[in-house]
């Protein structure tokens, strides 16, 4: 997922699928809307605080697997760049685990179901009262003899999944734009299915969209398919709801190498395949240490700026932020983490949201070994360092119910938990485990690891139970259960936890001493040799007050304010808010209206909202943007410019 961090409307109008297979749809009966029962969250919500955790239990999603599971996705849709709208047929295949059961639950958000029917004719539905950010259960009557439903609807515009692009906030400024964000629980605002991770289901679709554009999926990709506006796909691994993805544009293909390449329209395709050129390396390298790739091909997929993450780990095709595109292959980690994913999170998934450390952590401590392979220790320690840095601002900022790896979500919306907990608490939780058994021992469990559980969805507790059986059975007198334990269900960071270091960063360390101290002006620094990692440690690590004329100094001798890497704009932005320099307002502006990228906008958003001024300036932006931001980065930053 997604990586590192991190609206819905009402509004549905009912039109029937010009499209649909199901020749029901005009006779289909009425939905029944249930008006006046509490949902299952608002019960949930006032037993949170007395209530034990249930195991595996999905808190949310109101789907039903238990009993009838879904096993099975056929899509058709057609893609409505004028109403916003994407409208057709879902046909679920079930298997019913209850043989009596008599009823399917699925999700749904701002859905408009037109019907619901199986073997051609029309079933009984009820659609709950909406929760507000679960949405609302569709609950359909099954006939014993019934396997698979097929439901004709069409999605809101203000689809919380769904992001419209016009086609001025494109790169090519001729042709609208579409994508999906079904992470966390955001499949149900396109979809109605089982929006859980532990329901894994295969999928095929067909995808109708203008001529001039081209259909990609989290599927199998034809990089030559011919633009005629029918594109078919298929997806044989059973994959969570929240990996189906679907984006629209006009997009162009160019390969990396023979499993690899890249998706993106055309004025930023050659920039974009020469970025990102090492993918093809990074997969042959992680097959060698963890395992054989399971997906086929994997390409990339670059989405407009608006893109709320850094990527999206959507198997066989990632969709990727352009923000990492610096020219230089600085930020390329991204790459990694989102292709690790294909083994942590894609092949062994989180069971609930509450177990998304096995998902990120696993993922991130995936992303230090390849980026070790591919670029030397080297940059491997430089990352770790920054890894360690970002975990502890997080600590230090979260309340302690916050910093728990299998953290309690109930009655919350699951997107909160995309922090650094974990991601980075739970890549230094196994890299200590790598520590004390050896690296050799521990990539021999993981290698087991990913073959026991490939294409399944765990628990924690089925984790630690593994972990027990395997390692700590092994290696007792070097791992305790205790200190497991306290890793994954304790705040903070346990004494005497690894802490990275690099010899890189040491003369970093020096020259912002001497310049601070006075000892050097900021133009007698040498930085001529100093790659990205060392400006962003250098900039991240300044005293939280500056003067102006220091910050003057900086920017005089180093361009930062015009700094084309985004990721040093952004801690260079962020000292300039906490200090108050002026010079970089207008580029501060420049830089929030044209990046939807939550880590990079978020930290702004917030500290300018600490003061009248800033608050002024963050409204003034974001009003700006608001219209081509995703809903989801709406979500994150409204709340600073209230």
């Amino acid at each position: 997922m997604i990586i590192k961090y991190f609206v819905v409307g009402a509004l549905a109008l009912i039109i029937v699928s010009g499209c649909s297979d199901d020749s029901s749809s005009n006779t289909a009966v009425s939905p029944k809307v249930d008006q006046s029962a509490s949902t299952e969250a608002d019960v949930r919500k006032t037993k949170t605080e007395t209530t034990t955790i249930e195991i595996g239990k999905d808190y949310h999603s109101f789907g039903n697997p238990e009993s009838i599971k879904v096993k099975h996705l056929n899509l058709d849709l057609t893609v409505d760049f004028t109403k916003k709208i994407l409208l057709g047929t879902a046909q679920l295949d079930f298997q019913k685990i209850d043989p009596k059961a008599k009823q399917l639950v699925l999700d749904t958000r701002d859905l408009t179901i037109n019907g619901v029917s199986a073997n051609g004719k029309p079933l009984d539905f009820t659609v709950a009262k909406a929760d507000s950010f679960l949405g609302a259960a569709l609950t359909i009557d099954v006939p014993a003899d019934v396997n698979d439903v097929v439901i004709s609807y069409q999605t809101s515009p203000e689809a919380s999944g769904v992001q419209w692009l016009t086609p001025e906030q494109t790169a090519g400024k001729e042709h609208p734009f579409l994508f999906t964000q079904a992470q966390a629980i955001h499949a149900r605002s396109f979809i109605p299915l089982q929006d859980s991770p532990q329901v894994r289901m295969t999928y095929d679709a067909t995808i109708r969209t203008p001529k001039d554009l081209i259909a990609v999926m989290s599927a199998s990709n034809d990089p030559d398919t011919e633009r005629d506006g029918i594109y078919e796909f298929s997806m044989p691994q059973p994959i969570p709801s929240y990996l189906i993805a679907l984006a629209v544009g006009d997009l162009y293909f160019k390969s990396m190498g023979e499993r690899t390449g890249v998706y993106s329209e055309k004025g930023i395709l050659d920039a974009a395949a020469a970025e990102f050129s090492d993918t093809e390396s990074m997969l042959i390298a992680t097959e060698k240490a963890f395992g054989p790739y399971s997906w086929d091909r994997y390409d990339l997929l670059i989405l407009p700026p608006s893109f709320p993450f850094g990527g999206m780990e959507n198997p066989r095709l990632s969709f990727i932020t352009p923000t990492v595109i610096a020219g230089d292959k600085s930020l390329v980690s991204l790459i990694a983490h989102e292709l690790a994913h294909s083994w942590s999170g894609n092949t062994v998934t989180n069971a609930t949201w509450r177990d998304l450390w096995l998902n990120e952590g696993f993922t991130t401590y995936l992303t230090y070994r390849i980026m070790q392979m591919i670029y030397g220790d080297e940059r491997f320690e430089m990352e770790a360092v920054l890894g360690r840095q970002d975990l502890q601002a997080d600590v230090d900022s979260l309340a302690a119910s916050d910093q728990i790896m299998a953290i309690d979500l109930r009655g919350r919306d699951p997107d909160v938990v995309f922090s650094n907990i974990p991601y980075e608490k739970g890549a230094l939780f196994l890299r200590e485990l790598e520590h004390k058994v050896g690296r050799e021992n521990f990539d021999k469990f993981l290698l087991g690891y990913f073959e026991k559980f490939a294409f399944q969805s765990i628990t924690t507790e089925q984790f630690v139970s593994y972990l027990e059986q395997t390692l700590l059975k092994d290696h007792s007198t070097k791992l305790s259960k205790q200190r497991i334990q306290q890793w994954v269900f304790e705040p903070g960071i346990p004494d005497e936890a690894p802490v990275p270091e690099s010899d890189a960063f040491s003369v970093v360390d020096q020259a912002r001493n001497a310049w601070l101290t006075g000892a050097i002006q900021a133009s007698e620094i040498d930085s001529e040799k100093w790659v990205v990692h060392q400006w962003l440690y250098f900039l991240n690590n300044m005293p939280d007050k500056l003067s102006q004329e220091q910050l003057a100094n900086l920017d005089k001798a180093f361009s930062l304010t015009n700094s084309k890497n985004n990721e040093i704009a952004h801690s260079w932005l962020l000292i300039s808010v906490n200090n108050w320099y002026q010079p970089a307002f207008k580029r501060l502006h420049q830089y929030l209206t044209s990046i939807g990228r939550n880590k990079l906008v978020k930290p702004l958003y917030k500290a300018l909202s600490q003061t009248p001024e800033g608050k002024l300036m963050a409204q003034k932006a974001f009003n700006e943007a608001k219209e081509a931001y995703h809903p989801l980065t709406v979500k994150a930053n409204e709340g600073f410019v209230e």
